[in-house]
């Protein structure tokens, strides 16, 4: 009783991050020119009118959530950011450049510093969750793709056609939901402990202090001053060549590392009062740059968990997919759960 107590005290102390990120029409945003700018490469089912509008929906969707009661808070909300210093380390102890293999490692590192995953955020490792979770929906949907037509018998293939109607609802919802935590780490007040203005740091440049940079930043701002199309105009790059995991965790971290650095020439638009109600160029500019590079990164990560799909395995017991697909192994609805 006394451990629970005291957990809950630490929790109850806990520094509180933003609330949001982008607010619900950067969020969307992000979202929606993440799927329109999908090359021909995915499958079909993700680049609908449907598929859009359904992802574009779900990318507030984790902020529509907040205050569900605790331990749903306490324990989700600081997935929403990661609060790094000006060095780009994590309480002193881990770097953003070169996070623990996973949280449970990362969990570790921060206790040495007295502190943990709570209070520091853990945003990247929700993104990394969410990518291998992605990459896993599209290993079964390409089982189903290929079991509905060539399974042994008509009633298996009409079950594996069921399976993959299914498995595209499923995708394309665990998508929508994902990409809301992709598109936080675009938002430089998401990765960096100033997130609620300077704080008591050393603030040389006299930066705002106070809360109202980051309400300024995103939200209003946002929907009276970014569009659509000028995001999607800058959505560019190449695809991600290494897909393998360690490849997308140094992926992640170069993405938030870049959203971390410009949290200095935020709040030097800040002091030129940029974000007002009115707008300003330079403020626009800023924060359309900043939406397209999430999403940029949520589309990026979204093809390259389409092309990683095929290491993977699936079913029980488990199957390498390149057997499946090569005719090799031929399994039946039951390994894929339908008993």
């Amino acid at each position: 009783m006394i451990k629970k107590a005291l957990f809950v005290i630490v929790l109850v102390a806990l520094p509180v991050a933003p609330a949001c990120a982008w607010g619900t029409a950067g969020h969307r945003i992000v979202s929606k020119t993440a799927m329109q700018t999908l090359p021909t490469t995915v499958p079909p089912f993700l680049r609908t009118d449907a598929a859009v509008n359904e992802v574009t929906t779900l990318g507030p969707e984790l902020d529509r959530l907040k205050d569900s009661g605790d331990p749903h808070d306490a324990d989700d909300d600081p997935g929403h950011y990661l609060d790094a210093l000006d060095d780009l380390s994590i309480a002193g102890v881990a770097h953003l450049n070169a996070l623990p293999k996973d949280r449970g490692a990362y969990a570790i590192a921060l206790a040495a510093a007295h502190t943990n995953e709570y209070a520091q955020g853990y945003l990247p490792y929700n993104i990394i969750d969410g990518w291998e979770q992605i990459r896993k929906d599209f290993a079964y949907w390409r089982a189903d793709d290929y079991l509905a037509q060539h399974g042994a018998t008509a009633e298996d293939r009409a079950w594996f056609a069921s399976d993959k109607a299914l498995r595209e609802d499923l995708t394309l919802r665990d998508i929508g939901v994902w990409g809301h935590v992709v598109g936080d780490g675009s938002q430089p007040l998401h990765v960096t402990v100033h997130y609620n203005g300077w704080g008591k740091y050393p603030n040389p440049k006299h930066y705002s202090t106070s809360y109202h940079v980051h309400s300024n930043f995103e939200g209003e701002y946002v929907r009276n001053h970014a569009t659509e199309d000028a995001v999607r105009g800058l959505v560019s790059g190449p695809p991600i060549a290494d897909t393998t995991t360690p490849a997308m965790i140094s992926q992640i971290e170069g993405y938030l590392t870049g959203s971390a650095q410009a949290v200095t020439p935020l709040y030097d638009l800040d002091l030129q009062n940029a974000f007002s109600v009115a707008g300003t160029p330079a403020g626009t500019d800023f924060v359309q740059h900043q939406l397209a590079r999430g999403a940029q990164e949520m589309r990026d990560l979204i093809v390259a968990a389409w092309d990683s799909s095929l290491t993977q395995s699936v079913a029980y017991p488990l199957i390498p997919l390149r057997d499946i697909l090569s005719g090799k192994v031929l399994p039946t609805p039951k390994s894929f759960g339908s008993d």
